[in-house]
């Protein structure tokens, strides 16, 4: 074994040791012995082992641990804090700009356990307020942790959307100037709002391929890595991989249509459509006999059997929406104060409705409301509506799911809010038969109105608890309870491929941003984009109700628990 993994070694265990609180004195000598074998000019492992503790720095203790390792591959002292110690806890020790005091911080006051968690709770601005922290290493090690997601070659659509629709429109201006009857479209996974973008397809229409091939290099924007006939290929900073298709103007559409949608649907639509000519996507749907069917829903599922029956649902679109639900205030862990989110719905979004769904008492770690704060709050919100009407906050609260399934507040609280969203945030390792027996408890509870987040997912980086979606769902249904698209990007849960079954089951769903500030309402889109390919309408959507709709809905929940 080389010097290099030796100190690797020696330096883990010291910084779970300091995680762990253990005597500073050992700490520091295993820390010093690791710097020390790290610059050794001879490798460590080359010595008799009677001669490693005369070694500078390293003494008895710490050769014993040296040898331990050298003869075993492992050290048992380490094996056993590791134990102690979640994978995601020692993960985070490889993070730039945050050490094993930061991170017993994240642990043990902030209740995150794993790199997916900590990043969420960077976008939710939770670390500013933590001991050691502030705004310049929360956005350090945000940086950080997006450079690690990036490493895989996976991005998240909102992170990418901004980079494609500039190459998208720096491409169109340098194609006017090279070829101005060229054709530009942006397709594949990006085009069908897919949640994970691996890659960024532009398909390319000119009359001249060879010609416009010669000049493609030039494009500035691209530094290309791979240079065919009629296909180039290159990566942006962040790595996300790019594809250029040069493709004859004649057969535009027919590609553009190839190239959107997944390999089933492409195959089953094209079998009935025949070879062409087409004039465009609409004229390819035509001659197969189909209504058009939205890029969104293009997956292979059941879109053509419905667009043959002309039963394709009538998509939901970002105007729909009326209202937003869900959403955190500075009376928890939000960053503005719930008169400066309902002025900002008011004014700027031009919406009818806030929900207002702050922490609840268990969720210590993002100042949960406690009964007493519960009461302050609502009495605020009764000032605001009284100075802010029409406009309305539904008085709302996100109460955490016990490992038992039973919410956090006793009924006589949570017959004082207008809405209850029942969200878990802790024991996400629970296995699918208790974790489902778990939510089917909170949904059977009477004051829960609304499941949010149902795995707990994070993409990227937190598969998020297994349950039976079908149980979970058919308990819902059975129950009358909404449950939550949560729009934040790293969410989007629940998954769309599960919106169809919800919605075949009776079940209304919910496009909630779950919003920190004011910026993280415009989150809503992404909770659109995912509902559309869920094949989600604004009348099974909760905040597409007007505020006449939606108040008859909460009044009729309530009175149905009186029954």
């Amino acid at each position: 074994m080389e010097n290099k993994p030796i100190s690797r070694t020696l330096r883990l265990l010291s910084q779970l040791m300091e995680l762990h609180e253990v005597n500073p004195f050992k700490i520091k000598s295993v820390a010093n012995a690791a710097f020390k074998i790290d610059k050794l000019p001879f490798a460590i492992a080359s010595k008799p082992t009677s001669d490693i503790e005369k070694i500078d720095g390293i003494g008895k203790s710490i050769a014993a641990k040296v040898i331990e390792l050298l003869e075993t591959g492992t050290i048992k002292e380490l094996e056993e804090i590791l134990l102690q110690t979640p994978p995601g806890i020692v993960e985070m020790l490889g993070i730039k700009g945050i050490g094993p005091k930061k991170i017993s911080v994240i642990w043990h006051d902030l209740q995150i356990e794993n790199v997916g968690e900590l990043y969420y709770a960077c976008n939710e601005n939770r670390l500013i307020e933590a001991k050691g922290f502030g705004l310049k290493t929360q956005e350090e090690i945000k940086k950080v942790i997006e450079f690690k997601m990036a490493a895989n070659g996976k991005f998240l659509y909102a992170h990418i959307e901004p980079t494609v629709n500039q190459l998208l429109t720096n491409l169109s201006l340098w194609l006017n100037k090279v070829d101005d009857n060229a054709l530009l479209e942006i397709t594949g996974e990006y085009r069908r709002a897919v949640e994970i973008i691996e890659e960024a397809l532009f398909v390319i229409g000119t009359a001249d391929i060879e010609n416009l091939a010669k000049q493609i290099p030039a494009f500035a924007d691209l530094d290309l890595k791979d240079i065919g006939d009629d296909t180039f290929t290159a990566h942006t900073e962040s790595g996300l991989h790019i594809k250029l298709v040069l493709v004859p103007n004649a057969d535009f559409y027919l590609n553009f249509f190839k190239l959107t949608g997944n390999k089933k649907h492409v195959a089953e639509v094209l079998k009935l459509a025949g070879d062409g000519p087409f004039l465009d996507e609409n004229d390819i749907y035509a001659k197969a006999g189909l209504d058009f069917i939205a890029p969104e829903l293009r997956e292979g599922l059941d879109e053509i059997e419905l667009a043959l029956q002309h039963q394709l649902p009538i998509l939901i679109t970002d105007n729909d929406l009326k209202g937003t639900l869900h959403n955190h205030s500075d009376w928890s862990d939000g960053v503005h104060t719930l008169e400066e989110m309902a002025v900002y719905c008011k004014e700027t979004l031009k919406i009818e409705y806030l929900g207002i769904c702050d922490h609840s008492k268990s969720a210590f770690y993002a100042k949960g409301l406690n009964e007493q704060r519960v009461y302050a709050q609502h009495l605020q919100i009764d000032e605001l509506n009284a100075k802010l009407a029409p406009f309305k906050i539904f008085k709302g609260i996100e109460s955490d799911i016990l490992n038992d399934g039973s919410l956090d507040y006793s009924d006589d609280i949570l017959k004082t809010f207008d809405f209850v969203v029942a969200s878990v945030h802790s024991n996400l390792r629970m296995d699918q038969e208790k974790a489902t027996a778990r939510l089917i408890k909170a949904i059977e509870n009477p004051y829960t109105t609304i499941l949010g987040h149902p795995t707990g997912r994070l993409l990227l980086s937190r598969k998020g608890y297994e349950i039976d979606y079908k149980k979970v769902i058919d308990a819902c249904a059975a129950n009358k309870v909404v449950i939550e698209i949560n729009a934040n990007p790293l969410r989007l849960d629940l998954d769309w491929r599960w919106h169809r079954y919800a919605l075949e089951k009776g079940v209304l769903l919910s496009i909630n941003p779950d919003a920190h500030r004011k910026e993280g309402f415009h989150d809503m889109r992404y909770g659109v984009m995912v509902a559309r390919k869920g094949g989600l309408t604004a009348s099974k959507c909760l905040n597409a109700f007007t505020l006449s709709e939606i108040s008859t809905y909460f009044e009729q929940k309530a009175n149905a628990k009186l029954i």
